[in-house]
């Protein structure tokens, strides 16, 4: 198994992405590209604590770097060399199983779009991250890779979300519900309400377990596996989740810590405490997979460490193990055209 990693992406880049490529590389037995500036990744590789490069790991030399301010749409053609261009061009290829990268959304997109490709049948790719709940945590799909949909896009999100649920993160019959301000079918705008039967026709076919519409408190109460709505109101949905998360984490260090008896209380729940935090941790689940490109590609936080880019590095391989796309372009196939 070999992980290509955008080595010049994202903030804190090359030091926190080649440390947590070569965490995985020993920890999680794969071999690792590092794409970027060469003498740029090797002085990150000795900063590691490696004199040379460990068996295992190689650098592919790329000169050019994609800033967040460049227009996603215009990567392959202006910056040929960039990192992330020459990663998704060796993913194409056939030089490496997944890519891993936390640069630009947009500039991935785009790109593995252009590059790698969509999955036959596919019409838009969806970035679907795994969100955290009461139970076994939901499958957000889209989370703002794509603003404008149409229900055709959100019935196709819910097949590749239910698939992904059920073939990489091992999900039993994953539920499949549709973000709305409310239960009743009636509820939503246009494209919730013809959404709601293209994925009820879906589930009369057998392709998803479609439960029906959900508000976002029930999803947080673990009332679905996969929950599918347009790029906007996901992104919304998602940064607010976030938001409070770390405002909950917060408050629980200000109170436990304000004095000594709530720093001894403090003391009996930490354990609890600290798994919370994990819990809440974004790091802990590394980045968001792009559903719908015909070879694992990883979107990892702007802002990933070390141990984001270990987690990150540790689904791509679940994905790429997987080998799902073939499967999931059948899936997609065997949708009959009345369904959509």
């Amino acid at each position: 198994m070999k992980i290509i990693i955008d080595a010049m992406g994202g903030d804190n880049a090359p030091g926190e992405i080649v440390k947590g490529s070569l965490d995985a590389m020993r920890d999680l037995g794969v071999e690792i590209t590092l794409v970027g500036r060469e003498e740029e990744t090797r002085d990150a590789v000795e900063q590691a604590g490696f004199n040379e490069l460990p068996q295992g790991v190689e650098i592919v030399n790329a000169t050019e770097v994609i800033e967040f301010e460049d227009d996603p749409a215009n990567i392959v053609r202006v910056k040929k060399d960039s990192s992330l261009t020459v990663g998704l061009n060796l993913l194409r290829d056939g030089h490496g199983d997944a890519l891993v990268s936390a640069g630009s959304t947009g500039a991935i997109l785009s790109g593995a779009t252009l590059i790698v490709k969509r999955i036959k049948g596919v019409r838009r790719a969806a970035m679907a991250p795994l969100v955290p709940n009461s139970g076994r945590g939901f499958l957000l799909i889209d989370c703002g890779a794509n603003v404008d949909c149409t229900p055709e896009y959100l019935l196709q999100f819910a097949l590749m979300g239910a698939f992904y649920a059920e073939d990489v993160l091992k999900m039993t019959k994953p539920r499949v519900a549709l973000l709305n301000n409310g239960t009743e079918r009636t509820k939503g705008t246009g494209l919730q309400l013809e959404t709601y039967e293209l994925l009820e026709k879906a589930w009369h076919s057998g392709h998803i377990e479609f439960i029906g519409n959900i508000e976002s408190k029930e999803a947080m109460k673990g009332g679905c596996d996969v929950l599918v709505c347009d790029g906007f109101t996901g992104n919304v949905l998602l940064k607010g989740i976030e938001g409070t998360a770390s405002l909950l984490m917060s408050e629980l260090k200000s109170i436990y810590g304000a004095n000594l008896l709530t720093k001894l209380s403090a003391a009996l729940v930490k354990k609890r405490i600290y798994g919370l935090k994990e819990k809440l941790n974004p790091d802990a689940v590394g980045g968001t997979m792009m559903l719908g490109i015909s070879k694992p590609v990883l979107k990892a936080h702007g802002s990933s460490n070390a141990y984001a880019i270990f987690s990150a590095i540790n689904q791509a391989i679940k994905a790429a193990t997987a080998n799902s796309e073939e499967r999931l372009q059948q899936v997609l196939a065997s949708v009959k055209s009345e369904d959509v």
